[in-house]
């Protein structure tokens, strides 16, 4: 028998089926609350945040938990939040701002609005553009140089910083492969300096949050108007979840500065999904459709798998990772200080938005609770994002603890064979590197101790290990970057200086040691 259906019934009945299907799965807000609450508890996060974005409105925003271990006071949705690195995406809009204006181009030479600005190598020097200062393609290896304001230092400043520059080697070719950095986002701080007139955060908090209504926001925690309702970070010491202090630089704003809260986030996000408009009746723009397409065009690209979402392509725009997603195509960022993280997610065709704050350093917190927001949307039943997260960081904390675990075994050995232990006096003094500063190695207690001067929270005791090798073990354990020292002899057999590597892989790569030769002064 024939249908009676006409081509154009089937058609919508079937779209209509597809989309209540779609939609079927879209987690409520009772479900977000579920999800939130579990994650807490896995992952051993005090505090957490999440609002969720659907067609230009608010459909979820609130806080789980707890601010701070040490207050005990509850998270909600004005609990501000250090957002570090989803930071980027502002400083890419700013340069955009002023591109629209005509102040300046992507392809504007950086020698051109910082004649002082040199990397290693003068083609590059000269051939740098305002668009390779935001693609993560120099040249430099992963978080060069980052310990110059990793994990606490307030003594180098931005001037130095772009000094320093021409001292780090390149591992690899100008704009052949992506390797995340910092510290030209801080360079395009100072571009936004120099073409504006205006200091980098007043530009950005005078030309985009105030005009978004972003007001419970700032470039840095110590901008902040109101810190009556603001998170501690924390991290895990010894195995303990404890609050440990704020450490992050003013000289690295343009990189990772931005202190805000899901409901003011949520206003930045909503203007990205507008096609960069705002307003009651959505009559302003922020910056033109050719910055926006512009920071949402690859750059950069990063070898991938298909993952959990049938991924082709994965890479760096401007400010944001770029991907495909069960065949949506997605800008995302995260960020990480010491104790905090977060996500912010854009999936454009969906206009759809999922922003996870966190107290917490466990990237598996945020993970699962933006996978899990998107299995929702994505039509996908039936997974455990959290267990999937939960395994994948215990089996990542299995692997590194095998690696650290060895080393110290190695030690206690060591310790036992009293008859090839070297004579410490020779190691003491103070060693330099280029951009890095100065280190004293002295004697305390019989003990070597390690201390850099513009980062002062990098002290620890160093204890023998093998051959001129010694182990830093840092005073600081919420670091978990201890690292080996490696020193070199001069024709007499007295050392004459050092280089460094992380023990552990799952050392934050920020902690980049590896760029370090210090020599004796």
């Amino acid at each position: 028998m024939k249908s009676t259906l006409s081509l154009k019934k089937l058609l919508f009945i079937l779209v209509l089926f597809s989309t209540t299907q779609l939609n079927a799965q879209v987690l409520t807000s009772k479900q977000i609350d579920s999800i939130s609450e579990k994650v807490l508890s896995t992952f051993k996060v005090p505090g957490i945040a999440v609002a969720v974005i659907k067609d230009g409105q608010v459909i979820h925003s609130k806080g789980y938990g707890l601010r701070s271990l040490k207050s005990g006071k509850k998270t909600d949705e004005n609990t501000v939040f250090a957002i570090a690195s989803n930071t980027k995406a502002f400083t890419a809009a700013a340069l955009g701002i002023l591109i629209d204006e005509k102040k300046l181009s992507w392809d504007t030479k950086v020698t051109d609005v910082i004649p002082e600005f040199k990397m290693f190598d003068p083609y590059v020097t000269a051939e740098f553009t305002i668009t390779d200062l935001l693609s993560h393609r120099s040249g430099l290896g992963l978080g060069a140089g980052d310990l110059m304001f990793w994990p606490d230092s307030s003594i180098v400043t931005k001037k130095q910083v772009i000094h320093n520059l021409r001292y780090l080697k390149p591992v690899s070719g100008f704009r052949t492969k992506w390797d995340y950095d910092n510290l030209l986002y801080i360079v395009a701080g100072e571009v936004i300096e120099r073409v504006s007139g205006m200091k980098y955060e007043d530009f950005v908090e005078t030309r985009i949050m105030q005009p978004l209504g972003m007001t419970n926001s700032a470039l840095s925690f110590n901008r902040l108007k109101n810190k009556s309702n603001v998170i501690d970070a924390h991290a895990p010491v010894n195995g303990v979840i404890t609050a440990i202090p704020r450490n992050f630089s003013e000289s690295s704003n343009a990189a990772g500065g931005i202190n805000t809260s899901v409901k003011d986030l949520s206003k930045w996000v909503i203007t990205q999904l507008n096609g960069r408009k705002y307003g009651e009746k959505l009559e302003k723009t922020l910056f033109s459709k050719s910055a926006q397409n512009k920071m949402w065009t690859l750059q950069s690209i990063i070898p991938t798998q298909t993952g959990l979402y049938n991924t082709h392509f994965f890479g760096y725009g401007l400010g944001w990772f770029l991907s495909d997603e069960n065949g949506y195509f997605v800008a995302e960022h995260t960020g990480g200080l010491a104790g905090m993280v977060s996500e912010v997610t854009l999936i454009p065709e969906l206009k759809l938005g999922i922003i996870v704050l966190t107290n917490q350093q466990s990237g598996g917190a945020y993970y699962s609770i933006t996978n899990s927001i998107k299995d929702g949307y994505f039509g996908i039943k039936g997974k455990d994002r959290i267990k999937e997260q939960d395994d994948d960081e215990k089996a990542g904390k299995e692997y590194g603890k095998k690696a650290t675990d060895k080393v110290w075994a190695d030690i206690e050995a060591e310790l036992k064979n009293t008859a090839n232990k070297p004579d410490i006096k020779y190691y003491l003094g103070t060693y330099a590197d280029v951009w890095f500063g100065d280190v004293t190695i002295s004697d305390q207690n019989g003990k070597l101790h390690f201390q850099s001067r513009n980062s002062p929270a990098l002290k620890g005791d160093m204890v023998y290990y093998k051959g001129n090798t010694f182990i830093i073990k840092w005073y600081d354990r919420s670091f978990d970057a201890d690292a080996f020292v490696n020193f070199s002899l001069d024709n007499n057999g007295v050392p004459n200086g050092f280089k460094m590597q992380a023990i552990s892989p799952l050392t934050d790569f920020s902690f980049d040691f590896q760029d370090l030769d210090l020599k004796r002064k």
